[in-house]
């Protein structure tokens, strides 16, 4: 019987998948929207003198990036629009003030013409300063404008020499802006001080840092950021400004949304959710700078006339640079009903977070929120679905059990001392 139904789940499996396989391609054919905008990379390469240290497998630092560079160009996918800026490739004086305004636009972001932009990286020369924060912001400007993924890939052997702007300042700021910009970045020096810089920058913008000792790990490292760039689809959080009170928060839909909260401060929002539906919120704060150990994340629903409904928490010891979570509430049909509206909800969110007196306040720690609304009967994904989460069923599965068990167990006992003393 068993394997009668198994035969049966798996068939009904089968027929389910061929029937999407038949119906998707004519639902792809059916959907008339918008075609998805090309993303954008810009590759940020330092060409400033240190490049010309010769520890890349026998070749100089520049050869190294020069050589990759032309790989990266030739395997770029068509459909992502590429460009490249430089830093410290033009002024090779001693002047600070000029040095560290050195840096420009080699190739502009756009379908990549292969001679053309091998022809400007062969012009390089390894000449002046290290201008990072000035390069990061450079190339936000370049790629302005549209929707798209946008991926800043920063190439360097060493760290910002010039101080201002600092670099992980810009990242934070580029961050604040939620335009799903992510920065990436390769070091080709084990030094402590430039792994640290080039992790702050990553870190602050959801990126990845990566240390390079090899021209072919340089290479390769650079051609998968650049198709991850383009396999990545594109969702950017809505920015959104919380209140101080429920009354004054903002009224949010179904979506993803980003926020700055301070040190220790709480937010407001507010979300219609209509009787029969559930709400599923969840709130994710960032650690994109130096904080001090043992901090934690709230959020509640509560009514408009301040009755707490649900609350999640979830708590942090510095082992972590993201804390999550969240809360799930069902409206009942008796919600508290309002005149030509659907109940509202008020969500709070609050966080714990501290750090010494050197670190920047401003801007405040990224705060990304998800807003999803169901139908209230649609089941978790988790094993509370089947009833073991919840209390009262524990509580009765156990003294069932544990009757039986005392049943079975008394008449074994029985049974024995019955046949001792026959024997």
């Amino acid at each position: 019987m068993i394997i009668k139904k198994r035969l049966a789940t798996g068939a009904f499996g089968l027929l389910a998948a061929v029937v999407c396989g038949v119906l998707s391609p004519a639902a792809a054919v059916a959907d008339d929207g918008p075609a998805r905008e090309s993303p954008k990379v810009e590759l940020v390469l330092d060409v400033s003198g240190s490049m010309r240290a010769r520890d890349v497998d026998g070749m100089s630092r520049m050869a190294a990036a020069k050589q990759a560079f032309n790989e990266v160009i030739d395997a770029v996918p068509d459909e992502v629009r590429l460009g490249i800026r430089t830093l410290g490739a033009t002024y090779p004086g001693q002047d600070r003030k000029t040095g560290c305004l050195d840096s420009k636009q080699l190739y502009p972001v756009g379908r990549v013409d292969r001679t053309e932009a091998k022809t400007a990286v062969a012009t390089l020369r390894p000449t002046g300063w290290t201008p990072i924060g000035l390069a990061l912001r450079g190339a936000s400007k370049d790629l302005a404008g549209g929707d798209a993924t946008r991926r800043i890939v920063l190439i360097t052997d060493g760290e910002d020499s010039c101080g201002q702007p600092d670099p992980c300042d810009v990242a934070r700021e580029l961050a604040a802006q939620g335009t799903h910009l992510v920065v990436d970045t390769l070091g080709l020096t084990l030094d402590s001080k430039v792994r640290d810089q080039l992790s702050c920058i990553a870190e602050a913008t959801g990126g990845t840092y990566t240390a390079v000792q090899h021209s072919d790990q340089l290479s390769t490292r650079i051609k998968q950021l650049v198709r991850r760039a383009a396999d990545t689809p594109v969702q950017t959080p809505t920015a959104v400004e919380g209140a101080e009170a429920c009354a004054q928060a903002p009224v949010l839909g179904a979506g993803l949304y980003n926020d700055r909260e301070g040190f220790g401060e709480h937010r407001w929002y507010r979300v219609n959710v209509a009787p029969g539906q559930e709400l599923r919120f969840s709130a994710t704060v960032g650690a994109d700078r130096a904080v001090d150990p043992d901090y934690g994340v709230m959020v509640r629903a509560v009514t408009e006339r301040g009755r707490e409904l649900v609350r999640g928490s979830d708590a942090g010891s510095g082992r972590t640079d993201v804390l999550s979570t969240g809360l799930r509430y069902p409206v009942a049909e008796d919600f508290e009903p309002q005149p030509d509206r659907a109940p509202l909800i008020c969500l709070e969110v609050s966080q714990s977070f501290s750090a010494p007196a050197s670190v920047k306040r401003t801007p405040g720690l990224p705060v990304e929120l998800a807003v999803n609304i169901v139908a209230a009967g649609d089941p978790p994904a988790d094993a509370a679905a089947f009833g073991l989460g919840r209390g009262w069923v524990l509580l009765a599965v156990l003294t069932v059990t544990g009757l039986l068990v005392g049943l079975v167990w008394g008449w074994l006992a029985r049974w024995r001392v019955t046949v001792w003393r026959t024997n």
